[in-house]
């Protein structure tokens, strides 16, 4: 199987390039963004040696698929997605923090609160909740974004004081943010699912607002199985996670956790096909949709030429 570990392509027109942990950004005409989803995978901020095959497939298309089904509720950054690793789109400035929103006590929110702290971002939580509960409402808490290292906590205030977005834009933001969760929330409902907690990012295009990048992909989201939900909790036993937690437990457990000195544990090819089939199985759960594996003998080709194809449609 073959996976998209990089590329090093020179597309009609490009303009820049930018390389992310998981993905591969080609400026086009200072207008257009082409984004490949490589198959690279990251965990504890550390990119791993194997490349995982289909992982960029499954989650382009969760995204394609879930920026489809919130178009009525705010335009979106996307052109086309001319192959199942690929989306195209139209170049927006980013709003330089992310909404991150919570419908549960899980995460970062649950370690800040169980150390005491009922604040977060500014948002007052209250006593006497456990981890996984679910929160009287869903709470934004956004970060910075940051351009090297981990993202921050921020509150609306600081934002607003500090000039990073203005009050109009930011009102906006929060009601995209909360009609979008709401959506999510509906849609991973059918599916038997939780959708416990995801983050938005925003950009802007001629005075105008779109959504950008990924939506509530196993990457950018956690989601908790339905079924059982309340017997965990009043057992205070951990919830069924439906995301990438399974690939930092198997780090965790082979003595990895990105620190210094800690080296990752060998990827067996057995492993490697072990979290594709994970990915996958992700990829009908959360979509309900049978995932078909792209044609991947010369996969590199396959996506050049869907590119450029596509490009001269522009």
């Amino acid at each position: 199987m073959q996976a998209i570990k990089q590329t090093q392509f020179q597309f009609p027109g490009q303009t820049a390039y930018y390389k992310g942990k998981v993905r591969d950004v080609y400026t086009i005409n200072n207008q257009y963004l082409v984004m490949i989803v490589t198959d690279r995978i990251s965990a504890f901020d550390v990119v791993l040696p194997e490349a995982i095959p289909y992982k960029g497939q499954v989650l382009n298309q969760i995204a394609a698929h879930f920026l489809e089904a919130t178009s009525d509720i705010v335009p979106n950054w996307v052109v086309s997605v001319p192959d199942p690793s690929v989306t195209i789109g139209k170049m927006c400035e980013p709003f330089k923090v992310e909404m991150v929103i919570r419908g549960y006590l899980a995460g970062h929110a649950w370690r800040e609160y169980s150390a005491g702290k009922r604040q977060v971002c500014g948002v007052r939580m209250p006593d006497g909740l456990k981890e996984n509960d679910k929160l009287p409402e869903p709470i934004i808490t956004p970060t910075t974004k940051a351009a090297v290292g981990h993202d921050e906590d921020i509150s609306k205030e600081d934002i607003l004081a500090k000039g990073i977005v203005s009050a109009e834009d930011y009102e906006q933001l929060e009601q995209y943010t909360k009609a979008l969760f709401a959506r999510g929330t509906e849609i991973a409902a059918e599916r038997g699912l939780i959708l416990v907690d995801t983050k938005y990012e925003f950009g802007k295009a001629d005075g105008k607002i779109y959504l950008i990048d990924e939506i509530h992909t196993p990457d950018s989201s956690r989601y908790f199985y339905s079924e059982g939900y309340q017997e965990r909790q009043q057992n205070n036993e951990p919830q069924k996670q439906l995301s990438k937690e399974f690939v930092r437990k198997w780090l965790i457990e082979n003595g990895f956790q990105g620190k210094d000195g800690q080296a990752v544990p060998e990827m067996t090819p057995e492993i490697v096909k072990s979290i594709s089939d994970r990915y996958i199985e992700l990829f009908e759960q959360i979509t309900g949709n049978r995932f078909v594996k792209s044609d991947n003998q010369k996969v590199l080709l396959r996506v050049e030429n869907a590119v450029k194809h596509a490009l001269e449609r522009l």
